[in-house]
This record gives structure tokens, sequence and C-alpha cells, in this order.
């Protein structure tokens, strides 16, 4: 924004200067309430305003680098009290269909995952955030490892004529045949990280998993595994 001349950065902080009243270009309901917001935190400096947050939402404050420097330890020790500790061996598998980058970062970590694996044929999105790069460093800077294994993916132009369920279901029974019989060897890494990182998830695009790869290649992991546990997010 200051690139593009709305804002003019000084080391107080910005300052519009963009002659545009945009206020006034929004709904009533939406003028209101950044109005209020305005009112109750304007005044507020930054590290005034990161104390009131983490004291009332600890559980953003997670993966914070200074809340144990602005909090005391009564408040601290709730910051430590909201990081997920679930630590039971398991695979989830999530898709991006339908959600924000935030929302589906926030499964991610809620559910303490520890590495996930994207296993798209071609990882790419017009969707802010979920292709490969961008993905891999969004789960980075939370602690998540990312790695890629395309080889148990499907080909994007197999999905192009799919309506009903139907025909996912005979797009499935192919890909049991055909990919999952043939990658025997990626099935079995998967289940290496499994052990190696205790709680993984595989991603694809899809949020309804009978319409998704990720349900038969779970299943397919489970039979290598039978105690395996399976939990779609």
């Amino acid at each position: 924004m200051v690139k593009k001349e709305y804002l003019s950065e000084s080391e107080k902080g910005y300052t519009k200067i963009d002659p545009n009243d945009y206020l006034n270009t929004l709904k009533t309901k939406d003028r209101q309430l950044l109005t209020e917001t305005i009112e109750r935190y304007g005044e507020m400096g930054n590290e005034t305003l990161i104390k009131h947050t983490y004291i009332n939402f600890p559980y953003y404050a997670i993966n914070s680098i200074i809340a144990q420097r602005v909090l005391n330890d009564e408040y601290y020790k709730k910051v430590l009290n909201s990081i997920p500790n679930q630590n039971k061996k398991s695979v989830f598998t999530i898709g991006y269909e339908g959600i924000s980058l935030e929302a589906y970062l926030n499964k991610l970590v809620k559910n303490n995952i520890k590495l996930l694996i994207d296993v798209r044929k071609n990882p790419l999105s017009m969707k802010y955030g979920f292709s490969k790069t961008l993905l891999k460093r969004f789960c980075e800077s939370l602690g998540i490892k990312y790695i890629h294994i395309p080889e148990v993916g499907i080909n994007s132009n197999q999905r192009q004529t799919l309506k009903k369920q139907e025909d996912y279901d005979i797009l499935f029974e192919k890909y049991k045949k055909t990919t999952l019989k043939e990658t025997s060897i990626q099935q079995k890494e998967i289940i290496n990280l499994l052990n190696e990182h205790n709680r993984i998830a595989l991603t694809c695009f899809e949020s309804n998993i009978c319409q998704c790869h990720r349900l038969p290649l779970s299943e397919s992991l489970k039979s290598i595994e039978p105690d395996l546990a399976i939990e779609h997010i």
C-alpha cells in the first residue's frame, strides 16, 4: 500500500495519504463495526494491543516469540496451556475447498499436525496460499513440515467430467486398481513418515472426503498398518 501511495510510512506507523473516503463506501453495518473497533482499540499502542490480544485469546500467542516478555507468569501459563498436545499416532486428511488459508492452517495447528503431505498430482492452485511454494512456507513458519508426494495423486484431466458421486466412485475404483497398486513404495514411505512424525495430514482440494482420493489412499494405508487411526478434518 505504501508503494501504491495509499499510505505513507514513518517510525510511528502508517498514515493514509490516499484522498478517497473509503469509509463511506462501506455498508452501514460494516461501517458501524469498523467505527466501534477504532473507538475501542484505536488509541492502543502496538505492544498494548498485542498484550490485550494475548491475555484474551491465549491460543493465538502459542507461536509468539515475545509472549513471555509481554505477559506476566499467570497469563503466560495460559498461553502454554493453550498449546495443542495431542500425541496419539494418527493420519489426518484435510481439503482446502471452501475455507480460508487461516482456517486451514488453524486446523493443522489445533490437531497438532507435525507433517503435511501434499498428495496432489499438481500442487498448484488459483486460491491464494495453496500452491506448493507458499503452502510450504506457511506451514514451516508454524513448525509444520511439508512434503509433496505426487505419485499418489490423480491427473487433473481425469476429473474434468465428474458431476455426481457415481462418477467419483468409478474414478476411485480405477485409482485403486492402478495408482494404489503401483505406489506401494510411496505408501510405505508415508507410513515411515508417520512413525517418524507421529501426527501427519494428507492434503488435497476437495472438502467432501467421498469426492477425494484421500479416502481410498488413507484406506490403503490402513491395510498396510491395520491399527492406524484415521481422521478426516
